[in-house]
């Protein structure tokens, strides 16, 4: 198994993962604690008319990718205020014209050298320097974040009267998590595309949560599992060749619905009587 490592381009694949672990792992723990998992995919996939745009344009990947999770963050700030339409229907409605734009503009605008499926599902085995710093700077921040606002984020999260009481932000804080979660996002696109970044974000701290039984557990808990799934699916994906993104994508879906089976039996299964 460590042969395949040897590659250089398999080494940069590596050192991305693990990287791109730290941040998915502590930010997509308080997705999941905070319900902000449909977030996390929304604004993966608003970013996909920024990189279609952004070769055309001339304007870095990443800077286009990051203004188009922007726009769609302070779009869906504004329609959620509307009570007709709620959150989870207001980030569909924003989700669906991101795609339908992005799809329009790779197709009829800019139909030559636009490269959609790298867009849509990234490109583990192909990242340069800037990935892995970008990748690097994400991870110090998630870190940074986290030791900052965990109180903050937990207070505002599952006590919210309580944090108001003693003068805690909810508004600031939310907005640092969602700020955090869209620069993340950001730094995933080069390896595991627009429609895959929840990959990374959601599935592993998803798992973990069905078993952890503290947010420390949660944490670390989702950090080592996301490094544990990414490591094993570049391999499968070089053995096999195939794409690692979706690799990984299908790996996390199993190793969830194991776990979740597993607690429902485990459920099920009758106490005995002492």
């Amino acid at each position: 198994m460590l042969e395949a490592f040897d590659l250089p381009f398999m080494q940069r694949a590596l050192v991305a993962v693990l990287l791109l672990s730290v941040a998915g792992g502590l930010l997509g723990a308080w997705v999941v604690l905070r319900r902000l998992a449909f977030f996390s995919h929304a604004v993966g996939t608003a970013t996909f008319p920024g990189l279609v745009v952004a070769a055309p344009w001339g304007i870095a990947a990443p800077l286009a990718a990051l203004g188009s999770a922007l726009l769609f963050t302070a779009g869906l700030t504004r329609l959620i205020r509307d009570p007709r339409l709620g959150p989870d229907g207001a980030t569909g409605l924003l989700v669906v014209a991101a795609l339908a734009l992005g799809a329009l503009l790779a197709s009829d605008v800019y139909p030559a050298g636009t490269g959609v499926d790298q867009l849509l599902f990234g490109t583990l085995l192909g990242l340069d320097d800037a990935d892995l710093w970008l990748a690097a700077a994400v991870a110090a921040g998630a870190l940074v974040l986290t030791l900052a606002l965990g109180r903050t984020w937990l207070a505002t999260g599952f006590e919210p009267q309580t944090a108001r009481t003693l003068g805690v932000s909810r508004a600031r804080g939310d907005w640092a998590l969602l700020a955090g979660l869209a620069v993340a996002v950001v730094a995933m696109l080069p390896a595991v595309g627009a429609l895959l970044a929840a990959t990374l974000l959601v599935v592993p701290a998803a798992t973990v949560r069905l078993v952890a039984r503290s947010v420390p557990q949660l944490l670390a808990g989702s950090v080592l599992l996301g490094a544990t799934e990414g490591v094993v699916a570049l391999w499968f994906a070089y053995e096999l060749d195939l794409p690692p993104g979706p690799v990984l994508a299908l790996l996390s879906g199993v190793i969830f619905g194991v776990v979740a089976l597993g607690q429902a039996a485990a459920a099920r299964r009758p106490v005995p009587v002492p």
